[in-house]
Order: structure tokens, then sequence, then C-alpha cells
């Protein structure tokens, strides 16, 4: 992992904490944590040390050997799921992207698009095909 050699100790940090942090909040909906969408998460996170971008799995198998730990953490220190607690959790998360501006842009865009996907397969883990049928378009709030 080369690319993260340039990163301070607490900016590495962060950045294996990335996955765990888009987790929570992809399964944090009515103050409370989803059950579904936390353990695929988990399972996503085990399921990228050699599903990734080849340049990735090094940095995913780091990810791995302390999602579950990071993930209850996260949950305590954002709990109660509320609009504060949603909010800090998003502050959190923007401080990736300026992570990512330290990093090789190829490796850095490599990595976003990996954690865009990573979101969006958590946030539809709890997803049915019927609520895609009953409501085909995104409605905030309702099946965002």
């Amino acid at each position: 992992m080369k690319q993260l050699e340039r990163l301070t100790i607490e900016e590495r940090e962060l950045l294996f904490s990335a996955p765990v942090l888009l987790s929570v909040l992809a399964c944090c909906t009515n103050n409370e944590v989803n059950k579904v969408q936390k353990a695929d998460a988990i399972k996503m996170a085990h399921l990228k040390t050699f599903t990734a971008d080849p340049l990735l799995i090094p940095f995913y198998m780091e990810v791995e050997k302390q999602f579950q730990e990071r993930f209850e953490l996260a949950v305590r220190q954002y709990k109660p799921f509320d609009d504060a607690g949603r909010q800090a959790l998003r502050e959190k998360i923007s401080q990736i992207h300026f992570i990512l501006g330290k990093l090789d842009k190829s490796y850095a865009n490599i990595l976003d698009k990996s954690f865009e996907k990573y979101e969006r397969h958590v946030k539809k883990a709890d997803h049915t095909v019927l609520q895609d049928f009953i409501f085909p378009v995104p409605m905030r709030g309702l099946n965002d």
C-alpha cells in the first residue's frame, strides 16, 4: 500500500474507517441500526478482500481486520442517529475526500468509486424487488 505512505497515521486510520462510516450512515434509519444492512456491510468487508479492484485488495484486507470493531465504535459515537448525529457523521465522511486528494489521482478515483459502490450496496441490502416495483422513482426518505 505504497499509495498510503504519504498520509499521516490519523489520515490512514480515517481512510480505513471510510467503509465503516459509510456503512453506518447507510444503516442508520429511524434512529437505529438496521440489522440486515449491518450484517451485509460486515459481509461486504470480507468479500471486498477478493472482489475489489486488484489495486484495492490490500486496502480492503486491512479494512476487514477491524471492520466490526470500528462499526460498533462508530455506532456508539454517533448514536442516537438523529439529525445532529447524522450530520456529525457526514462531516467526518467529508474529511475522507480531503485525504483522497492527497493520493495519486488514479488510485484515489478507484478508491472513491469503490466507496460509492460500497455505500450503495449497503443501502440496498434491506431493499426488496416489491419496493422497486411499487416505488420505482426515488423518493427522499421513502426509498433512498
